[in-house]
């Protein structure tokens, strides 16, 4: 099977044909499937095997077919190590907050605020996160009682997935409202004193 590619064309790797069709055209199509599936479902993390299989397939229609069985294993090869690569700026590169550094983990989310938009109670409802990320909106459990909806809430335990547990943050003042309160009165108090004398 010959491939034209722009000006060029690729002859790839004359290997066992599977249902019909070399094993690069099914591991390129195979690569374009899952970089389609991870636009249809960001964080599902298709996107790094979709890359390193596109890759593999990519390289797969310039192996020379005089390699026999060394064809295969280059573009194992090529899997691997463009798996690594992939996830190695996957976890570096966070496109959805920029100066981050990183993707977001579950870990990231613990004390985060955010807000109700669905009733929360120990077994249900949904919570959006201040800084949550490309999609903020969080499945969420109360840690007690019922949280109705537009309560301000802070997450206690990120969980492993998209189920947090949160609790509802109260409206009283405590230590450190008052530190800070009274540091801004201070604060306040010396500017106008600098002003007078000046």
């Amino acid at each position: 099977m010959v491939v034209r590619v722009g000006l060029f064309v690729a002859v790839p790797a004359q290997l066992e044909p599977v249902f019909g069709v070399s094993l690069s055209l099914l591991l390129f199509l195979a690569g374009a499937g899952l970089i389609v599936a991870e636009a249809l479902a960001p964080g599902a993390h298709f996107i790094v095997l979709g890359v390193a299989l596109l890759v593999a397939g990519l390289v797969g229609f310039f192996i020379p077919a005089g390699l026999g069985i060394f064809a295969p294993l280059i573009l194992a090869a090529v899997v691997l190590v463009t798996t690594a690569i992939t996830y190695w700026g996957y976890e570096k590169v966070d496109f959805a907050a920029p100066g981050r550094g990183q993707t977001l983990s579950s870990s990231s989310i613990q004390g985060q605020f955010g807000t109700v938009t669905e009733r929360v109670t120990s077994t249900d409802g949904e919570v959006k996160l201040e800084d949550g990320g490309f999609n903020p909106y969080y499945q969420a459990r109360s840690t007690s009682g019922a949280i109705e909806v537009g309560t301000e809430v802070m997450v206690v335990d990120p969980g492993g997935g998209n189920v947090v547990r949160v609790e509802a943050v109260s409206g009283g003042r405590d230590d450190i409202d008052r530190a800070l309160e009274q540091d801004r009165e201070q604060s306040a108090t010396e500017r106008d004193t600098e002003s007078e004398h000046a």
